[in-house]
């Protein structure tokens, strides 16, 4: 995918939304025909019974039937309701929930929501080792093939982990309901998120593992980097393979929780067919 294709899609969708029309005609409607010319590829894990939450969140997710079934007055009428902690499956962390005073999950700007993406692929060197971390020589090596990190753009990295779920024992590396003190997963090193965050001001960072911070984690210093500068998480992402290194736009929309450090997202990508 030529590195063009962000500014393209970015410069169609502004010039779609927001330009002002000639005085003399009106405004052209942005139709099926644009939206059939992107590719749209799911990245969130379904919520049901075999969800993963982090080892200490040990209720899981659930569903209860309120009314199923055919009424009274002769239709059909449905209605259930759920329970869910925050952080688990594929969903968001705001800036709260590692950085005090951040931003909750209702008060993030859509900007850092929907935002042009690009991915990092570190899924052979996850492979030989499932405590591996994301270095700043990685996120250089994709800078050697595409240029600069774009500021302001969503950062997926991509471990192939995605493909363990939901086996929980293969996709944390230790399933023992409760302890979180023996995990074992890929995450983002310190010296990639400085590069990442600091030095390039993307404005969101994902990952298709349980968490930014690796398994062996205990201080979560990714989570304070992020928080302190404001900038959401996506864990658990879904597969990222299907998507090219860049040339997409990413829209990750949280349940809009007031107060909340968490919530489950849909994670959608658009390709430029």
């Amino acid at each position: 995918m030529p590195r063009t294709s962000i500014p393209y899609l970015a410069v169609a969708l502004v010039a779609a939304a927001c330009a002002a029309p000639p005085p003399e005609q009106a405004a052209a409607p942005v139709g099926v025909e644009t939206v059939t010319n992107w590719r749209m590829i799911d990245l969130s894990h379904a919520y049901g019974g075999n969800t993963l939450y982090w080892p200490t969140d040990t209720k899981g997710f659930a569903l209860e039937t309120l009314a199923e079934g055919m009424t009274e007055a002769g239709y059909f009428y449905a209605a259930k309701e759920f329970a869910t902690a925050e952080h688990g499956g594929t969903h968001l962390d705001a800036p709260v929930h590692f950085a005090e005073g951040g931003d909750d999950v209702a008060s993030i700007a859509l900007d850092r929501l929907i935002l042009p993406g690009i991915v990092v692929d570190v899924s052979e060197s996850a492979a030989a080792d499932p405590d591996y971390l994301v270095t700043a020589e990685d996120v250089i090596a994709w800078e050697d093939r595409h240029g600069p990190v774009p500021a302001g753009s969503a950062v997926l990295i991509r471990t192939g982990w995605a493909s363990r779920w939901p086996d929980a024992l293969a996709y944390l590396g230790d399933d023992t309901p409760g302890d979180a003190s023996n995990l074992h997963f890929p995450g983002v090193g310190e010296e990639a998120a400085r590069l990442l965050i600091e030095d390039r001001g993307i404005g969101l960072l994902g990952i298709d593992t349980a968490s930014i911070d690796y398994g062996q984690s205990t201080d979560f210093i990714v989570h304070q980097i992020g928080g302190a500068a404001g900038i959401p998480n996506l864990e658990n992402v879904g597969d990222l393979s299907e998507l090219p290194e860049t040339g997409f736009l990413l829209a990750a929309l949280p349940m809009k929780i007031e107060g909340g450090t968490g919530a489950p997202v849909r994670i959608v990508a658009l390709v430029p067919r």
